[in-house]
């Protein structure tokens, strides 16, 4: 076995909220039939073993090997007390944060990069496509696709594209290639660029020219970072750590947990565990989803079946949706500019096992900024919006309360986007 597996605090295994749920989670449906999804409707796109994770409801799926040793490379991500916040808030509560810019792509998305990138080379697909927002996600594919002999194509939203280029970098160092969405590569884009030459693009138009290309072409499949099943299972382990982590701190629970939110896939990572400690064992953990006021998906959102992207290519999932046609003013967390938002994370809010609060970009960076010049750290455009969020809620705090930040990356590539704030 790899010297690197050995490190057995490298959780083993994934968690499943899927078991724990009290209702069971709606199912996708076929955006042509318009009833439940079967494996063969997924196969054109994803491995097999994807879609069996995709509908799963076993609590723990074990870790291949080798993803586990590549996790090793930067796993288990550290828990740190935010010391310095805490004095500068005048708080009595104790702050955490989990720090996931400790991955070599300084972000928590190689966390199903390496399994969604192994699970297809093992059924011998050798390319891959998806899309990408601010670029976390398609520089973290484009990593896993290098680390396990891979290709890969990516489909940049056009704002972050333009405002991001370091990302775009990013990925062509690691072997992928980079396009701005909507393009005029694919049938979808080029019907999107005759309707507004000047779109910004949207992560929902970004997915259908990924998706296109990869129906279109039998030696590859679409990749997504965020949104499905299966995706919200890899993310566990950040959660599962942080479980771990805690009692070691001589902490009995969480009181408040705040993660950011553009798809779920962070917020559903840190919080899944949780939540099903929560419904398991009556631990009291309260999880608060931090979204962006110009992208208010789940507090203005209605809860309904709509498409994943912006042609219909994508199967109907129930969620909170802005309506797939919803195209977010380009704010400089382009990782949350997401119409929808996953079905785990919308079910779990339907059913009133976390909430979720609006902050506006402004008010984000200030909290960025902050926990910069107190904890040293950059925070990424997303991660601002949860340490806003958990900063504004401990100046109210009750002492001892113990808050969890999940902070979902740096910043270090996205110092652009702190210009335009700090001048």
């Amino acid at each position: 076995m790899d010297r690197e597996v050995i490190n057995s605090s490298v959780p083993s295994h994934w968690y499943n909220l899927n078991a724990d749920f009290p209702e069971p989670l709606p199912p996708a449906l076929h955006p042509g039939t318009r009833e439940p999804l079967g494996p063969e409707d997924l196969a054109p796109l994803f491995p097999m073993a994807l879609i069996m994770q995709e509908v799963s409801t076993e609590r723990y799926i074990e870790i291949p090997d080798e993803v586990r040793s590549i996790y090793a490379k930067w796993r288990p991500s550290p828990l740190l007390r935010a010391r310095r916040l805490e004095q500068a808030l005048g708080t009595e509560a104790r702050i955490y944060y989990k720090y996931e810019g400790v991955s070599p792509a300084g972000s928590h998305k190689p966390n199903t990069a390496i399994p969604q990138a192994w699970y297809n080379r093992e059924e011998g697909i050798t390319r891959l496509t998806t899309e990408t927002g601010a670029g976390q996600w398609g520089a973290s594919l484009a990593l896993a696709c290098a680390l396990l002999g891979m290709t890969c194509e990516v489909w940049q939203v056009r704002s972050s594209y333009d405002s991001k280029p370091y990302r775009r970098q990013q990925m062509e160092v690691y072997g992928s290639a980079c396009h701005p969405s909507p393009s005029d590569l694919t049938e979808s884009g080029r019907a999107m660029l005759a309707k507004d030459p000047d779109t910004p693009g949207s992560l929902g138009m970004a997915i259908s020219e990924a998706v296109e290309v990869a129906a279109n072409d039998p030696q590859a499949h679409y990749s997504l970072g965020s949104v499905l099943n299966h995706v919200m299972l890899h993310q566990s382990v950040i959660g599962q750590e942080l479980l771990v982590q805690l009692e070691t701190a001589g902490e009995a629970q969480a009181d408040m947990v705040f993660g950011c939110v553009g798809g779920g896939s962070n917020l559903g990572g840190l919080s899944f565990p949780l939540i099903g400690q929560n419904l398991r064992e009556g631990t009291t953990t309260e999880v608060v989803a931090c979204e962006p006021s110009a992208c208010p998906t789940i507090t203005e959102g209605e809860y309904r079946y709509d498409f994943g992207d912006v042609a219909g290519l994508t199967p109907l999932l129930k969620m909170h949706t802005l309506g797939s046609d919803f195209v977010p003013p380009p704010i400089h967390a382009g990782g949350l500019r997401y119409h929808g938002m996953a079905p785990m994370v919308s079910h779990a809010v339907n059913l009133g096992l976390m909430s979720a609060i609006a902050v506006d970009q402004d008010d984000a960076f200030a909290a960025g900024v902050q926990f910069a010049r107190t904890e040293g750290i950059i925070p990424a455009p997303e991660s601002t919006h949860a340490v806003a969020g958990a900063v504004e809620y401990a100046k109210r705090a009750a002492a001892d309360e113990v808050i969890v930040i999940g902070l979902s990356g740096n910043g270090v590539l996205d110092l652009p986007a702190y210009q335009g704030y700090t001048g």
